[in-house]
């Protein structure tokens, strides 16, 4: 624009000033003279002096780096070889001062009607505002991700924190202090006017467990920030021993250069307080202030809601155990080991429960139970019925006619609760078992060589109803626990998991129950660790584990027991085989082919012509002899017959086997069944008088 122009003279500015104020210059380049005509704000931009400007191309790209000159010639070729009509590209030139200046180039390719390239026109701009800005823009974005990401991590962590030590495993644990952004940790509660550190996290902060307990002054910084409701950010920690002498010689300890002290309120009540320590900053900015006041925030709520669980999990175990036995009784003959699991839920009681009642006779009676519900007033109903049952059942009641008088009870108690249990009478001197169950979950039995079997026992209503419906019979079974045996009752919060069938979680107690360790506390605790807090503990959880003594015999005297169901097919081969192992183990190979033998035909005597299981005890008779006892216990009354076979029979011959290969046998009678014993030793004398005869 010239003088002359009527822009000029009314002072109007032009496209060119435009393009000049904004440092934007234009080029026009001569492919086929190599020359090139930039205006005088396109040399600014190139750092260029208009004056020494030569139109060459290479003198506008001097300044920049060899690297950068390479990439900014493969464009413009890339873009004239390939046929493009335009092409754009960023690049930088480094000032006088060492600071780069960014360039941008945008221009247009002019072909002739051939195709060729013959000049390229454009413009060139300084955008090195526009960079910085966007450089600022993104490493502010990128701080806010950073912040945003602490804060999403740190809630989630804590989303899933139940208890006071839910919260400083998830500040403490693994990733903990990266989730807060820190390099150490210290988080105070406030009891009874003390401030208690309940957790300390970082490099070299165990030099703070002096400190864990103090009452609740001022002459600590987070206790001040505690009673000031206040936060402290320090920069200097030499400045803080100043301000705190007492905690200046374990600050020069510390590998930190600083640290924030912030109060942890929740809906106006004053919790504790959290000092967070980093090792690299020295200033905190107003947006890492207010992050930090947010995880403070956080974590305040957090331990509100830790705390009010604890305390009502507290006051819920309490109550349940006030109404469980406050004592077991010894027993003779055996170990019980009992164990109540109350739910992570809270003030949520609930009704299962467990007893061990000493019986006449010296038999002890075992139930586990469960009231229906989970609330104080499920646990108040399993209070007075568990009394109940144990009033009953000490008068010496058969256990059908405990459960019948328990759900009597129950029902009168005009609740509309019932109750579901498994009641057992166990005499540990024969190891005869009466159970009876009303709705519940059947025992497991572990025998001696760690097989769990199920036993079916036939079951009635739960209690209460059962009264309702006039349906108050509880038909009982009989088991037996041969020495070395364990019984093992719970209720269902041990097998079920929401969202799986029980069948899954009485499949895993029994593969749990064969594994564990035969001593009857070792074996509850081992259950609770596996099951129980397998499950989520969403139940409470009553487990009652007892097991028959067992009777290994002497060196010189050993003895085995092991119980063969009938129902179990395999049992028979088991025994036989255990038989023959156990004596080859006693240095008493020679004899065990004939004791195999005959244990397979006592307990074939016994699973065909009885209508229960055997009890095979197989030992050795030191005196006067070395010698072999068999003996097959089992709950009929009637003897074996001696008979004649024909040639065709295909039985009647254990009897004359016995003589063939027995020293002695008979037959005893046992309580309400018999056994028949036979022994296999050196001397051979005729049948005893007890012998079966016929």
């Amino acid at each position: 624009m010239t003088d002359d122009d009527p822009r000029a003279r009314s002072g109007e500015i032009g496209p060119a000033e435009w393009l000049a104020m904004n440092r934007t210059g234009s080029f026009d380049w001569d492919l086929d003279t190599g020359t090139i005509d930039v205006d005088a704000t396109g040399l600014l931009v190139f750092g260029v002096s208009p004056g020494g400007f030569d139109g060459r191309p290479v003198t506008l790209v001097e300044r920049l780096e060899p690297a950068e000159r390479m990439r900014l010639d493969r464009v413009v070729r890339a873009a004239v070889s390939g046929g493009d009509t335009s092409y754009s590209t960023h690049f930088p030139i480094p000032q006088d001062d060492g600071t780069p200046h960014w360039t941008h180039v945008l221009a247009r390719i002019l072909r002739d009607g051939d195709g060729r390239a013959h000049r390229i026109v454009g413009a060139v701009r300084d955008t090195t505002a526009e960079v910085s800005h966007a450089a600022f823009v993104q490493q502010l974005e990128k701080r806010r991700e950073v912040q945003t990401s602490i804060v999403e991590r740190t809630t989630h962590a804590l989303s899933r924190a139940v208890t006071v030590d839910d919260v400083t495993a998830a500040l403490t644990g693994p990733g903990g202090l990266a989730r807060l952004g820190a390099d150490g940790l210290a988080l105070g509660l406030v009891e009874n006017g003390s401030l208690n550190v309940i957790a300390l996290s970082g490099d070299r902060l165990e030099v703070l467990d002096g400190l864990r307990t103090r009452r609740l002054d001022r002459g600590l910084p987070l206790a001040e920030a505690v009673l000031s409701g206040r936060p402290r950010f320090v920069s200097s920690f030499a400045a803080l021993g100043r301000d705190f002498p007492e905690l200046a010689p374990y600050l020069e300890r510390l590998p930190f250069r600083a640290a924030c002290y912030l109060p942890l309120v929740a809906q106006a009540r004053s919790l504790g307080g959290m000092a967070l320590f980093y090792r690299g900053r020295t200033a905190f900015t107003a947006d890492e202030r207010n992050l930090a006041l947010g995880l403070a925030a956080i974590v305040a709520q957090s331990l509100q809601r830790a705390i009010l669980f604890d305390e009502e999990r507290e006051l819920a175990t309490g109550l349940q155990e006030t109404m469980l036995p406050r004592r077991i009784p010894e027993i003779t003959g055996g170990e019980i080991a009992v164990r109540y699991h109350a739910a992570w839920s809270g003030r949520q009681v609930g009704g299962d429960w467990y007893d061990v009642i000493a019986l006449p006779r010296g038999r002890v009676g075992i139930v586990v139970g469960d009231v229906q519900g989970h609330d104080t007033h499920a646990a108040a109903i399993m209070g007075q019925l568990r009394i109940a049952l144990r009033a009953y059942a000490g008068e010496g009641h058969a256990p059908s006619t405990v459960l019948a008088r328990a759900s009597r009870f129950l029902a009168e108690l005009d609740t509309n609760r019932f109750a579901t249990c498994t009641y057992a009478q166990v005499d540990l001197a024969s190891g005869t078992v009466r159970a009876v169950r009303a709705g519940h979950l059947g025992p497991l039995i572990r025998h001696t060589d760690g097989r769990v079997g199920q036993p079916k026992l036939r079951g009635g209503m739960p209690l209460g109803l059962a009264t309702v419906f006039g349906e108050e019979e509880f038909p009982e079974t009989r088991l037996d626990l041969v020495p070395g045996e364990t019984l093992v009752l719970c209720t269902d919060g041990l097998v079920e998991q929401p969202g799986t069938d029980i069948e899954a979680g009485l499949a895993a107690l029994s593969e749990a129950v064969s594994s564990g360790p035969p001593q009857a506390e070792a074996m509850a605790d081992h259950l609770s660790e596996r099951l129980w807090e397998r499950w989520g503990s969403g139940d409470d959880v009553a487990l009652l584990v007892l097991r028959r003594s067992p009777d290994p015999g002497t060196p010189r005297a050993p003895r085995i027991h092991q119980y063969i169901h009938q129902a179990d097919p395999q049992g028979l081969s088991d025994a036989r085989a255990a038989v023959g192992q156990a004596l080859r183990d006693w240095g008493m190979p020679e004899l065990s082919d004939d004791a195999e033998l005959l244990t397979g035909e006592l307990l074939v005597n016994v699973l065909l012509h009885t209508e229960g299981g055997a009890v095979l005890t197989l030992e050795v008779l030191p005196e006067p002899v070395r010698r072999v006892r068999l003996s097959v216990q089992d709950r009929s009354s009637a003897w074996p017959r001696r008979r004649t076979p024909g040639e065709a029979a295909t039985s009647g011959r254990g009897l004359l086997l016995m003589d063939a290969l027995a020293s002695r046998w008979g037959v005893e009678p046992r309580g309400e069944g018999k056994a028949v014993w036979c022994e296999i030793g050196p001397a051979r004398v005729g049948a005893d008088a007890g012998g079966g005869n016929g």
